[in-house]
C-alpha cells in the first residue's frame, strides 16, 4: 500500500524534495540571504511550482481532456468512470454467458436429434442380409456413434461438477460395458484382448469414467493394427489405483508426448494420416482433471502406447471432499 501510494503521488513527491534542496543551495551559496527579503523565497518557491504546474499539466492535458467537462474532481470522475465501464463489461458478460447457454442447449438437443437416424440405421443394419456389407455398415454406424458420443460428452463437460455422482465403482463392470459398445471393431481388426487384474473398486463417477475408458479403447483401435493386442490391467502402489491401457500400434513421437492433451493436437507419424481430430485425449485429460484422476502417457514409436490413469487415494479423497 505504501508503494503504492509512493508511486502514485511520486511526482508531487519530487517537487517536494526539489525545493527542499533549492532552499537548501539558497542559504549554503548566498552568504547575504539573511538581508533577502521574504519576496525573494516567495518568488523562487513560486517560478518553480508553476514550471512543475505546466509540465504536469502537458502530461494530464489528455487524460483529463474527457473530464473537464465534469463537476467531480479527476481521482472521482475516473473512478466513476471505471465503474460504469465496469458494469457494461458485466452486462457484455452475462449477454455472452446467456448467448453461451443458448448454444450449449441446442448443440445438446441436435446431438440428441442425431440419435433418431442411428437408431433407424442400426435397425436396417439388422435387416440386412449380407454378411460383408452388414459388417461395413455396422463400422460407419459405430464411428458415427462414438463422434456424437464425443460431442455429447464434450458439451455436457462445462456441467462436469453438477453431473456427477461420487461412488464405490467396480473397474471390470465399466471396462467389459465398453468393450462390448467396440466389439464389432475388436473382431474386425481381429485384435487381442487381455483383461488383467481389474476387481479393484474406486471411488469415481461411472458414467464419466467410461467415457474416459471409451476413449482410450478407441485411440487403441484406431492407432493398432490388424492381429495386435490390447491389455487393460491395473496396479497398486502406495494405496493409488492405477488403470493402464496399453496397445502395440503405431505408438508417439518424442516431441509429441508432452503435447498429447493439448486441444486439437493430432501429432506426428501415423497419427496425422488417420482421421484423427485431436480431442479424444484432450476431453480424457479434462474429465480426469474434473474427477481428480492422474492422467499420463508413456509411449514409443512403433513399440505402442500405455496410458496411465491413476485415482485418487480413498483417504486423501474423503479429505478433498469433506472440506
Amino acid at each position: 500500500m505504501i508503494a503504492l501510494f509512493l508511486r502514485q503521488h511520486r511526482s508531487w513527491l519530487l517537487l517536494l524534495v526539489v525545493m527542499q534542496l533549492l532552499t537548501n543551495m539558497l542559504l549554503f551559496v548566498d552568504e547575504g540571504i539573511h538581508r533577502v527579503s521574504l519576496t525573494y523565497f516567495n518568488a523562487v518557491w513560486l517560478f518553480v511550482v508553476l514550471i512543475f504546474c505546466a509540465v504536469r499539466l502537458s502530461i494530464d492535458k489528455r487524460k483529463m481532456h474527457t473530464y473537464e467537462q465534469l463537476k467531480n474532481n479527476y481521482y472521482e470522475t475516473i473512478e466513476e468512470n471505471y465503474k460504469e465501464q465496469l458494469q457494461m463489461l458485466l452486462a457484455e458478460k452475462r449477454q455472452q454467458h446467456l448467448q453461451l447457454l443458448e448454444k450449449h442447449d441446442e448443440l445438446l438437443a441436435w446431438v440428441h436429434e442425431m440419435k433418431a437416424p442411428l437408431t433407424a440405421m442400426q435397425l436396417l443394419h439388422d435387416k440386412i442380409s449380407e454378411p460383408q456389407l452388414q459388417e461395413r455398415m455396422q463400422h460407419e454406424w459405430l464411428r458415427l456413434h462414438l463422434l456424437l458420443d464425443q460431442q455429447l460428452h464434450a458439451t455436457r463437460l462445462v456441467n462436469i461438477e453438477q453431473d456427477n455422482r461420487m461412488e464405490r465403482v467396480k473397474l471390470r463392470e465399466v471396462v467389459v460395458k465398453e468393450v462390448q459398445q467396440l466389439r464389432s471393431w475388436f473382431f474386425e481388426k481381429q485384435i487381442e484382448l487381455d483383461l488383467d487384474n481389474l476387481e479393484e473398486e474406486v471411488i469415481s463417477d461411472a458414467k464419466w469414467l467410461g467415457f474416459i475408458v471409451r476413449q482410450l479403447l478407441t485411440n487403441a483401435l484406431k492407432y493398432s493394427d490388424c492381429g495386435q493386442q490390447i491389455r487393460i490391467y491395473t496396479t497398486l502402489h502406495d494405496g493409488c489405483i492405477t488403470l493402464h491401457v496399453e496397445d502395440r500400434g503405431v505408438g508417439i513421437a518424442a516431441e509429441d508426448l508432452p503435447r498429447v492433451f493439448r486441444k486439437s493436437y493430432t501429432g506426428t507419424l501415423g497419427r496425422e494420416k488417420s482421421a484423427a481430430t485431436g480431442m479424444g485425449l484432450y476431453l480424457v485429460k479434462q474429465v480426469a482433471d474434473a474427477l481428480h484422476l492422474h492422467v499420463s502417457i508413456t509411449s514409443e514409436v512403433a513399440n505402442g502406447t500405455t496410458v496411465h490413469v491413476q485415482f485418487t487415494n480413498e483417504d486423501t479423497y474423503m479429505k478433498t471432499f469433506s472440506k
